[in-house]
């Protein structure tokens, strides 16, 4: 079912002072800004040659990543996310064999324009895992 690590994502306190270390400190190429209102998060993609790493802050007070910057206030790994050539039948696969599918189980469109889906951490050893459709 699945693919390659499409990315890994960190949740960061504040997406300019990241972007710049990336790219200043470490070297990278990072992409602009992008913002995605239905996930209540702002983006910018580190691109590697053979993944990418997603930085991601809060966008509104309602945002999950709000939530999770309470409790790690610096910041921290967030989410792996994995490519399914087949997010409905991934997803539902995944919950014939119990797995949660977070929100309505209906894919989203994500940072790339493609459905994504997440799973419940709980489930995968206390990790969230995000599944793209490619």
């Amino acid at each position: 079912m699945l693919g390659r690590v499409n990315h890994i994502a960190i949740a960061v306190p504040d997406l300019a002072m990241a972007t710049a270390s990336y790219r200043d400190t470490l070297g990278a190429k990072v992409s602009q800004a992008q913002a995605l209102p239905e996930h209540g998060v702002t983006v910018v993609f580190v691109e590697l040659e053979n993944t990418k790493v997603e930085l991601l802050e809060p966008l509104g007070e309602a945002s999950p990543i709000a939530a999770f910057l309470e409790k790690n206030p610096a910041g921290g790994m967030h989410h792996i996310c994995y490519e399914v050539n087949d997010i409905l039948a991934a997803r539902d696969q995944l919950s014939a064999s119990g797995a949660r599918v977070l929100g309505s189980g209906e894919p989203k469109i994500g940072a790339h324009g493609k459905p994504v889906l997440f799973l419940h951490p709980k489930d995968f050893f206390g990790t969230l895992i995000e599944l793209e459709q490619v």
